[in-house]
């Protein structure tokens, strides 16, 4: 017991040091937001991953966050971010290998991005730092992670055979790969609002106690394969007729089938459900590269002496 009597003692002002770090925290962010999912891609077969990033699909996303640091070690983190995603067979350079059935496939998709998010932030080198509380000039990176929810809605482009003039119309309520039909009770129809999981790492500069900026990779985890409205096989085009009005069972024939070549010249393919039309194993993601600009909210300490002493008013100072 005496042992630990003298370790609380000895530890406390180090603890002290972070917990009078305690500040609310409020910005924007801005940067790049890009799609990883079955549309597009690169040469050999198609990755859920940086491999098939595709640069055209880079699209402008921004937000604004308010975070509660109860030290200068973690913080609680509430963003709300709006951007776009996209994807594009046509994307793809053809080499003549595995690639080639994803180009002729001659799919896809856009889509606005809406989302919130709950993530806790951890600095780790705030552990090592004397007076972590002295925050200006200093270089810090840390890692978030969360949860969150966030809004889609996809659409495909649709050549209007009677104008032939392309528009963009939205892809769930056609019901491309059977969602909602009898004849397909394993596809269930999405919801545009779900889940996901943030989760990324960030290095912080303290510009003054008041002002930093950030530079942050945040990745999101999603629980659908159907942001790009792509996930598995072709179905029977007969069923559009039978459960779609007229107009809309025309456009999700079109839509569902672009295929062009796989098998001969202008015929699409072997015929229904014999060929993937997505990877069904590996859900959607999307990620964002932020640079966000952060100011302390509330007082904000002129000297180290003021800080000490607010330090000192709430904690025991050291024998």
């Amino acid at each position: 017991m005496c042992s630990l009597a003298i370790l609380l003692v000895f530890s406390t002002p180090s603890f002290c040091q972070l917990s009078a770090g305690n500040y609310f925290e409020g910005g924007f962010t801005v940067g790049p937001m890009v799609f990883l999912g079955d549309l597009g891609g690169h040469v050999g077969k198609g990755t859920p991953f940086l491999k098939d990033y595709n640069m055209n699909a880079t699209k402008l996303s921004y937000g604004v966050y308010l975070a509660a640091h109860p030290n200068e070690l973690f913080g609680f983190r509430l963003s709300a971010n709006f951007g776009k995603v996209d994807g594009d067979d046509n994307y793809i350079k053809g080499k003549g290998g595995l690639e080639e059935a994803r180009l002729a496939r001659n799919l896809n998709f856009k889509s606005n991005i809406s989302e919130a998010n709950f993530m806790l932030e951890l600095y780790p080198t705030v552990l090592f730092e004397d007076q972590p509380t002295e925050v200006t000039g200093r270089l810090r990176p840390y890692g978030v992670i969360g949860v969150g929810v966030f809004h889609f809605n996809p659409m495909g482009s649709y050549i209007d055979p009677n104008t032939s003039q392309s528009t963009w119309v939205y892809l769930q309520p056609l019901h491309t790969e059977g969602q909602g039909f009898p004849e397909y009770p394993n596809r269930p129809n999405y919801a545009l609002t779900q889940l996901n999981i943030p989760m990324g790492v960030g290095i912080k500069y303290y510009i003054s106690e008041k002002v930093n900026l950030s530079f942050e990779v945040l990745h999101r985890k999603t629980f659908t394969d159907y942001v790009d409205d792509v996930s598995t096989k072709y179905i029977d085009p007969d069923l559009f007729d039978k459960y779609l009005s007229v107009q809309n069972a025309a456009i999700a024939r079109q839509i569902n089938d672009k295929a062009v070549g796989i098998v001969t010249p202008s015929v699409s393919r072997l015929g229904p459900g014999s060929d993937q039309r997505g990877n069904p194993n590996q859900n959607d993601a999307y990620f964002t590269i932020f640079l966000k600009f952060g100011v302390r909210l509330g007082a904000i300490f002129d000297n180290a002496y003021d800080r000490r002493a607010s330090s000192h008013l709430r904690c025991p100072v050291r024998f």
